[in-house]
Formats: structure tokens, C-alpha cells, sequence
């Protein structure tokens, strides 16, 4: 027997059809005191079900709710996979001509190595020449500048005694290619005499702050 037609309770009937198989298959109904069959082509909503690895398609758009996490590898390319940020409220004072570290740092470790890393910074300080800042990825060189340049940044004359007070704002999209421990940092060199971070040259009443972002963008 093919079909079995089981009649409704006051009219019409309903028709449980077996497909064709080779062999024999066995359909189990759940051992529960009351419930409703879900149709593949009805309008229904689910409860208390668990989907393990569904293939959900490509939606135009969805609402997701009491949802605990989206894998990062789902998310659309340019979205932000986490953000790591330091602030060093301390000083340092140099005269060194050639580059060295100013304590502006950061560590982050990719979740991919498609990933890129957005590096946002801030710097104050002094100095009583011209100084530049250079930003590293370990001991790699992303970006520096001239003396007095300060890679995008201002300085200017801060009283007669020709002592300079600077705020350098840059950022970097690097490409790390790695899912390996990343640090980023900021190194300063001084034309001549003396150069200060988050003071004011040699001067201890103002003191500032520098920081520094790391955000990884998706690939």
C-alpha cells in the first residue's frame, strides 16, 4: 500500500503518501503527549530548536535575536573584529638624534591573516628643536617623518623661551598577514637639543597623555 488516507474528524481526509525508496525506511515520530508536525512549506514558527551547522542561504536581510555570537569569519569584509587601545599618561625626555621608544605601545593578535590592522595615534609632547615620530610593527618601519613634520601633525612656538609643545594625530592600515602576536609602537628622534613626551620640555607642570588604537578590520 502506497498511501494511507486517514479521514477527517467532521470531513475531508488526508493522504500520508510514501515516496520512493529503495529498501526500507523508517520514519520515527517523537514520543511526546501533544504536538504539530512542521511542514516544509508552511508558515510555522519553531520553538526550543536547536539548527547545528545550518546552510541559511544568503538572506536580503534578517533579524537575529537572543542570538549569542556571529562567527567573525561570517561578518562582511571591512567589519570590526576587535579593538585594542593603550594610553601612557607617563613621560620620557630624549636628545637622541636617532630613533628610540617613546612607551606609545600596543599588542594585538589577528584573528586572521586576511585581517587588516588600523593603527590610530596621538602624541603630545615638547621639544626644543624638531622632532619626528616613526611607527613600527616590531622592528618593520610603517611610517615616519621629517624633523619638525610629525606625520600629519602641528607643533608650535609655546612661549618666548622657544620651547615647543606638539600634537601629532596619525593612523595606518597595515597588513600584518599573520595570526601571530602583534606589537605596534612609536619611536622619536630629535634634530638637536632635548625633545619630551606628554610634557612640555623641560617643563614637569604640564603634563599630557598619548595613545595609541588598534582595530582589525575584516579582510
Amino acid at each position: 500500500m502506497a498511501d494511507i488516507i486517514v479521514a477527517g474528524n467532521t470531513s475531508g481526509s488526508v493522504t500520508i503518501s510514501a515516496p520512493l525508496v529503495a529498501g526500507s525506511t523508517v520514519l520515527t515520530l517523537p514520543v511526546i503527549a501533544a504536538d504539530t508536525l512542521a511542514g516544509i512549506a508552511a508558515t510555522q514558527t519553531l520553538t526550543n530548536k536547536t539548527l547545528v551547522a545550518p546552510a541559511l542561504g544568503t538572506p536580503a536581510s534578517g533579524v537575529l535575536t537572543n542570538c549569542t555570537g556571529v562567527a567573525k569569519a561570517a561578518l562582511p569584509a571591512g567589519s570590526v573584529l576587535q579593538v585594542v587601545s593603550t594610553t601612557l599618561a607617563t613621560t620620557m625626555t630624549t636628545t637622541s638624534t636617532s630613533f628610540v621608544d617613546t612607551g606609545v605601545t600596543a599588542t594585538i593578535t589577528p584573528t586572521s591573516a586576511t585581517s587588516k590592522i588600523l593603527v590610530v595615534v596621538n602624541m603630545t609632547g615638547g621639544e626644543t628643536s624638531a622632532s619626528a615620530y616613526k611607527l613600527l610593527r616590531g622592528a618593520t618601519a610603517l611610517s615616519f617623518s621629517t624633523a619638525g613634520s610629525v606625520l600629519n601633525g602641528t607643533f608650535g612656538k609655546y612661549n618666548s623661551s622657544n620651547v615647543l609643545v606638539n600634537s601629532a594625530g596619525f593612523n595606518y592600515l597595515d597588513s600584518p598577514a599573520t595570526t601571530s602576536s602583534t606589537i605596534y609602537k612609536v619611536q622619536i628622534a630629535i634634530d638637536t637639543g632635548t625633545g619630551s613626551i606628554n610634557r612640555r620640555t623641560l617643563d614637569t607642570a604640564f603634563c599630557f597623555t598619548s595613545g595609541i588604537t588598534l582595530m582589525e578590520i575584516q579582510g
